[in-house]
């Protein structure tokens, strides 16, 4: 087994009495949080070490600096401090490099990803006072390809690199949300009206959490570190700047990385990466197979969705169980798991721990009032890791409130309340136990149904849309709509999906879309939302190959279907929720994620013994397409056929 260096680690925090109140250590530095400022100071003492290292190329310190300082003097004279900036890069040299300029000048980081989808986007820059959009110019909204224009000299080379990019600005909506005073970065989630609202981040809260992860992995020079997260989703802010104020190297991940666990490993692997960061839907099936051996991976950081299963006894690498909501930046508990724990590679379900230095965690009743150990409740965040608030400060009263009357909690001025439902244990360990509200978790992204009833009804020719949350048998969720036609008007899926993927990320494109005449009502004449959650779980549970409409089964395709057509339709069926698509279905339009087909990939290997990439399955046509290439495979095994 490798022999991991000895690293710092956190004491763990006091618990209050009987009652569900946990404290954070004290943090782990003398409370000097300012994050540029460690990046900056890297740059004086290891100018050329590298910083950012992607395939054949790499950028040092010194040379990611000066390409920084170069565009922050290009944007300086459009681009003030405080000032939103959506950033539609890739992980790359140049999201770096512009992550660092704008810090520099003083503006509000708004990662967007590369293509955040027009109608989104437009509606983020009504909604928000964005100074500019920087981004390849083809891929901006067109009013704002229309608009004032900058080019921008930043690095050009690399795996999602673009050669041209531009700062576009367009004037935002009258009645526009800024970003607080004291901002650092603003992300967004989910939001019930149909538009994504904003949380604002402060530099002190970004950077205690830094303090913590670089005192807890060790990072610093020598190490490499990943750049793999969705750059729309905020555990990517805590990647970029751990290895920025650390003086290790960033390693921008390939986008196939993100659709395959094994390509994964072998990319760790190859990267030479000593410490990643990845979504929990993505790290869970490197943990049912034999763990490489030669990697130099000694933490890794899971979050973003349920972690329900433990890593074996062969795993080198700490394995950290992260939770955090946006709100409370990035990570408000984390659990560490190590080959040589006693429950090591068990099916069960790991808590989400203790709470990080300076985050202060309480389990409460509806009232706000703390529950006793042991008893259910609503999670309550407070302490130094909160956010500054949402853009819209309506929205900020609601759910940032003040301390319950009558509780002594020092540090603590506000609390968050999450929506969450958890447990705490008598040693302040927490376990998550699900939402208390609509919210679900689609691939590790929070979703609200709202909102995505909301991008439907965006459609004239839809009335009207309900979106159901129904659980697979293993427990995921699954995003189910039913949707009205308008008078007059006929809709199919296939037509309603292509505008819905401009309003709304992948993870929240539902998988199965159902037009119906009517919803089912209850004794109050509302939707009876329960009833079509219960029918759409129904049909998830029904006998392979039955049709959503209940019409008859076809088994696992036509009589003549080939060993591999069988196999390719009952899985997609399977991990799609959706018994009735056929061969002649493309697996994305069938409304397959990076995360879906990171685990189709790894059900045709299991049950045939070929190994398909993650570009082979997505340039495929249809379903047909792909079981033709393992057919193909199989026919050059020995024997000839799968196994």
């Amino acid at each position: 087994m490798t022999t991991q260096p000895m690293t710092a680690r956190t004491a763990a925090p006091t618990t209050a009495g009987a009652l569900s109140i946990a404290h954070g250590a004290r943090p782990v530095t003398d409370g000097a949080t300012e994050v540029l400022a460690r990046f900056e100071e890297w740059v004086r003492r290891s100018p050329d070490a590298p910083a950012v290292i992607d395939g054949t190329h790499s950028w040092t310190y010194r040379q990611i600096g000066a390409a920084a300082d170069e565009a922050a003097a290009a944007l300086r004279a459009r681009v003030r401090p405080g000032d939103l900036v959506g950033v539609c890069l890739d992980r790359s040299a140049a999201l770096v490099v512009t992550a660092v300029a704008l810090a520099r000048i003083g503006a509000v980081y708004l990662p967007l990803g590369p293509r955040p989808g027009e109608r989104r986007t437009d509606a983020v820059t009504e909604d928000l006072n964005v100074g500019a959009l920087i981004g390849d110019p083809e891929l901006l909204p067109s009013r704002h390809r229309a608009g004032d224009r900058l080019d921008l000299a930043l690095p050009g080379e690399g795996a999602n690199a673009t050669t041209t990019v531009v700062a576009a600005f367009a004037a935002p909506g009258a009645t526009a949300h800024s970003a607080p005073a004291g901002a650092f970065y603003a992300v967004l989630t989910s939001g019930s009206t149909g538009r994504p609202k904003a949380v604002a981040v402060g530099e002190p809260a970004l950077g205690g959490l830094l303090d913590w992860y670089r005192a807890t992995t060790g990072l610093g020079p020598g190490d490499r570190h990943s750049l793999l997260i969705g750059v729309a989703f905020d555990p990517h802010l805590l990647e970029l700047w751990a290895g920025l104020t650390s003086g290790a190297a960033l390693v921008p991940a390939p986008d196939e990385v993100r659709w395959d666990s094994v390509v994964l490993a072998d990319w760790w692997r190859t990267a030479g990466l000593s410490v990643a960061i990845a979504a929990t839907p993505m790290v869970e099936p490197l943990l049912d197979r034999p763990w490489p051996q030669d990697l130099r991976l000694r933490h890794l950081m899971a979050g973003g969705d349920r972690m329900r299963r433990r890593p074996g006894a062969e795993v080198t690498a700490t394995v950290h169980n992260a939770y955090g909501p946006a709100e409370a930046t990035v990570v408000a508990t984390t659990y560490a798991m190590h080959g040589t724990d006693s429950a090591a590679g068990t099916d069960s379900a790991p808590p989400i721990g203790h709470p990080v230095p300076g985050v202060t965690v309480i389990v409460a009743d509806p009232d706000g009032r703390p529950v006793e150990h042991g008893t259910e409740g609503e999670l309550l965040i407070g302490g130094s890791g909160l956010a500054l608030g949402y853009l819209d400060p309506e929205l900020t009263a609601r759910r940032f409130t003040a301390v319950p009357e009558g509780l002594d909690l020092p540090g603590v001025e506000r609390v968050y309340r999450t929506g969450d439902r958890v447990r705490m244990a008598a040693d302040g360990q927490l376990e998550f136990l699900g939402r208390l509200d609509d919210q679900v978790k689609i691939s590790g992204v929070r979703i609200e149904p709202a909102e995505v009833e909301a991008a439907f009804e965006q459609d004239p020719a839809v009335l009207s849309a309900v979106v159901t949350a129904p659980r697979t048998a293993d427990g995921r969720a699954r995003l189910v709509a039913y949707v009205r036609a308008a008078a007059g008007a006929v809709l199919t899926a296939d037509a309603l999906l292509p505008a819905l993927r401009t309003w709304l990320p992948e993870q929240a494109v539902p998988s199965d879309v159902r037009i119906v005449d009517s919803f089912p009502l209850d004794a109050n004449g509302k939707v009876d939302r329960a009833e079509l959650t219960r029918r759409a779980a129904e049909s998830l549970t029904s006998r392979p190959g039955a049709a959503p409409d209940g019409s008859a089964p076809d088994g696992d395709g036509p009589a003549d279907a080939t060993p591999g057509e069988r196999l390719v339709l009952s899985a997609a069926r399977d991990l799609l929720g959706r018994p009735g698509i056929s061969l002649a279905d493309n697996f994305t339009e069938a409304g397959g994620t990076s995360v879906l087909a990171a685990r189709l990939l790894t059900v045709i290997e299991k049950d045939s013994g070929i190994r398909l990439r993650a570009p082979e399955l997505l340039r495929q046509p249809d379903l047909r397409a792909v079981a033709r290439l393992i057919d193909e495979r199989a026919a050059r095994q020995p024997g000839g056929c799968l196994r």
